[in-house]
């Protein structure tokens, strides 16, 4: 089993969860007013997201939050996708 290949794909599998997790929360506060959505942000050689307070509603479907679902609809597939890339990582490595 090569360790490095392991540790890649479990902190991928990792930080496309926690992306996931911040796109639910956006996406389950949608019609509460006064909540700002979050904005997941991958950073490169560290293997983790950060969470910032994003911006209200840049356009498309914004609700009473600011959240664009459009837009996270776009990020939820993405996650998902890396998700499952960084899963096969860690299958091949076992």
């Amino acid at each position: 089993m090569s360790t490095f290949a392991f540790s890649t794909g479990l902190s991928g599998v990792q930080s496309y969860q926690n992306a996931m997790n911040v796109s639910a929360h956006n996406v389950a506060n949608a019609l509460t007013k006064g909540i700002k959505p979050q904005e997941a942000q991958f950073r490169e050689n560290t293997s983790t997201v950060s969470v910032r307070q994003g911006q209200s509603g840049a356009g498309g479907l914004s609700l009473g939050s600011g959240t664009d679902l459009n837009t996270e609809m776009v990020n939820q597939l993405q996650y998902r996708n890396g998700y499952s890339a960084s899963a096969k990582d860690v299958k091949v490595a076992i």
